[in-house]
């Protein structure tokens, strides 16, 4: 079934970008990505490559297959306030 993974991306990305308080601006914004972008991967529309998977894994603080995983492990430790996070998604890239 054709865009299964991409719809299953989606709602993974959402819940924990949402998990961790974060705006989809924000988060974009704290990947330096578009914000249309976004929004077409969390409703599954977009195709994504590996590089960018581990990207956004890497800002949530995820292993990159819990992203495509159906039965997302929603259970996080103790996270920083929204405020916090966003300047720690925001700080410098290997890119």
């Amino acid at each position: 079934m054709e865009g299964d993974l991409q719809q299953r991306l989606g709602r993974n990305l959402r819940i924990l970008r949402k998990g961790k308080g974060l705006s989809q601006e924000a988060f974009a914004d704290a990947l330096e990505i578009h914000r249309t972008y976004m929004g077409g991967l969390e409703r599954g529309e977009r195709n994504v490559t590996l590089k960018t998977v581990e990207r956004i894994a890497a800002a949530l603080g995820i292993d990159p297959a819990d992203l495509l995983s159906d039965q997302l492990r929603t259970a996080e430790p103790d996270r920083p306030s929204q405020r916090a996070e966003t300047r720690r998604l925001s700080g410098p890239t290997d890119e």
